[in-house]
């Protein structure tokens, strides 16, 4: 059975930084991309970073340059680290492994950015 789990949430002011981190078991991680979504309150799920199988790394133009995702396949972990943080990056933050006809997804960890 495959589990993911996301991590490193919290409470931060803005211009701070957290890091997220993402753990997978039950399955061969490097064969999926791993990709960082979030939802605010009220708001869609937003896609924050695509770290491809191949190693390929993507980011929305309302995170890059602030975030860094990275992926440690020996551990089948994935990081986001979130730099200059602001206060409409306040939201859940999840993880989805995509791949291979087959998406998991974990329960999310609540990121808010407030003075």
């Amino acid at each position: 059975q495959v589990q993911v789990v996301e991590s490193g949430g919290g409470l931060v002011q803005p211009g701070g930084s957290l890091r997220l981190s993402c753990a997978a078991s039950g399955t061969f991680f490097n064969i999926y991309d791993v990709n960082w979504y979030r939802q605010a309150p009220g708001k869609q799920r937003e896609l924050v970073v695509i770290l491809s199988s191949s190693g390929s790394i993507r980011y929305p133009d309302s995170v890059k340059g602030r975030f860094t995702g990275y992926r440690d396949n020996a551990k089948n972990t994935v990081y986001l680290q979130m730099n200059s943080l602001k206060p409409e990056d306040t939201a859940v933050y999840y993880c989805n492994l995509d791949g291979m006809g087959k998406s998991y997804w974990g329960q999310g960890t609540q990121v808010t950015v407030s003075s």
